[in-house]
């Protein structure tokens, strides 16, 4: 009668945690507009764990009918997975010019400046996106030396975490500021000497937590500037989305491709970086058009509440 209660007991455990698995699938397949479902979304595949779970807990049981309605949603889970694990063999192999581009959100401004100049002097960065920029940060990274590495820049300081800069190595022209976004998102021409005009954007939606309804209509906004850019292009941005979200999977649907799918780096989780169980999910990116990723890594920046991200990438003119 014991073994027949705790067979019971584990089998009823392993439908909770297939269901778990099965929530996770429909939030990461779904475009939900629902704010509370956008941030469930935010950490599908966490819920998606439930699939093996269930799976282990089923054969212990020796469920077996149970067991193979696990297997088939873990099919659908790595499904979902298993390609940003997997290197695109072009990168291995891609031709043409290298470029070094840094993404970092400075916390209202409040991030090392240190740190992140000596990341661009020791790593050879050739472009720096930052979000949350404000006027004491644009002085405390000029003071580390960041103009004699990176002296082109195009910026957009501002209180509220709503600042957003562009430095480079190279020349910048064009530079706009989009007025469809709340915070600053900026785009610049970068002129490369062995490459011609590369496109260059820093993103900064507004966070689904805030403002639900703006993040899904900045996200669009990012999705229409991105089909709208034709030739060599980069991007660094903090989306306030990971790659669970359907939105931003939009955004690497066409000629932009995600920089750590194509190294097979699996989920940079980037944030929170300022706690100690922290981070949990990647909602900051660098994407890439006409280009590979031979290298991309995150580091912690002291005084910041996201790991920076560091790209190699090598561009070639179509």
């Amino acid at each position: 009668m014991t073994h027949k209660v705790v067979r019971r007991v584990v089998l009823g455990a392993g439908w909770c945690a297939l269901l778990a698995g099965m929530l996770g699938i429909v939030l990461y397949l779904g475009g939900w507009q629902r704010r509370e479902l956008i941030l469930l979304a935010s950490g599908a595949t966490y819920l998606m764990l439930g699939a093996l779970a269930a799976l282990v807990l089923f054969v212990a049981a020796r469920g077996r009918r149970s067991a193979v309605a696990a297997g088939i949603v873990l099919i659908g889970v790595l499904w979902t997975q298993v390609p940003l694990f997997v290197p695109d063999g072009r990168a291995a192999t891609g031709s043409g010019a290298g470029l070094t581009v840094l993404q970092s959100n400075l916390l209202f401004g409040g991030a090392d400046a240190g740190t992140v100049v000596a990341a661009v002097r020791d790593r050879q960065v050739d472009v720096l996106t930052v979000n949350e920029l404000t006027d004491s940060a644009v002085a405390n990274l000029s003071a580390a030396g960041l103009d004699s590495l990176l002296p082109h820049h195009y910026l957009d300081p501002g209180a509220g975490g709503g600042g957003t800069g562009i430095y480079s190595r190279f020349p910048l022209s064009d530079t706009v500021r989009h007025q469809e976004f709340v915070l600053g998102n900026l785009s610049a021409t970068l002129t490369h000497p062995d490459l011609g005009p590369v496109t260059v954007f820093a993103f900064h939606p507004l966070p689904p937590n805030i403002d639900h309804a703006a993040w899904l209509g900045e996200m669009r906004a990012v999705d229409t500037l991105l089909r709208g850019t034709e030739g060599l292009a980069v991007v660094g941005a903090d989306f306030n989305a990971t790659s669970d979200h359907a939105a931003f999977r939009q955004l690497v649907s066409g000629d932009f491709a995600a920089a750590a799918d194509q190294a097979g780096a699996g989920r940079l989780l980037t944030y929170p970086a300022d706690r100690s169980w922290g981070p949990v999910i990647g909602i900051d990116h660098i994407l890439v058009s006409s280009g590979t990723t031979e290298h991309i890594s995150t580091f912690t920046v002291p005084g910041s509440d996201h790991r920076a991200v560091l790209a190699r990438l090598r561009l070639t003119t179509p």
